[in-house]
């Protein structure tokens, strides 16, 4: 009975430490509306809610808002044009070390693209050498022979050589080109 009450324990525990971790990873911020209402969201606040009415912010959660009017003026700037405070940096649009990144990978799928077809273009070449070699000796007329599916020696009849070229030549034909 004991290790009944154990296990509804450590699975109660579980279920409470998964369900708090699953409500962290979906609702990082929380602020008040005007009207008085909780809001809980994955994304920043309007701009038209203001510092105090935020609850609560994720680690190193910044939010772009818009000043005031007295924060213009005090400023030093007319009152009518609103005024963007941030505290991130603002970026160039292009971030040098991915840049680095996203070329060095260009250039490796390059190189292995062209490795991949010097070795295709070697495969071919060797099918066609050896293409050529058979049909010159199918052509030859010398007396040949192949094993059948029981282990059998099969010499060729005309039917059978005529048959043999045209599949080598066909191989030539898309290995020789």
């Amino acid at each position: 009975m004991n290790s009944g009450l154990a296990k509804k324990a450590v699975t109660l525990v579980l279920v409470l430490a998964g369900g708090s971790f699953a409500a962290s990873a979906f609702a990082q911020w929380q602020w008040l509306e005007k009207d008085g209402r909780k809001v809980f969201s994955d994304r920043p606040p309007p701009a038209e809610i203001q510092d105090k009415d935020i609850v609560k912010r994720p680690p190193g959660g910044v939010r772009t808002a818009v000043a005031t009017d007295a924060t213009a003026t005090a400023a030093g700037k007319p009152a009518s044009a609103p005024v963007r405070m941030t505290s991130t940096p603002k970026l160039s649009g292009k971030d040098a070390e991915l840049e680095a990144k996203k070329k060095k990978t260009e250039e490796d799928e390059a190189v292995k693209k062209k490795a991949a077809e010097e070795k295709l273009a070697q495969v071919k070449a060797e099918n066609c050498e050896r293409a050529q070699s058979s049909l010159a000796t199918l052509q030859s007329g010398v007396r040949m022979a192949s094993t059948n599916a029981k282990g059998e020696r099969e010499i060729y009849d005309d039917a059978k050589r005529q048959t043999e070229t045209k599949r080598t030549q066909d191989i030539i034909d898309s290995s020789c080109k």
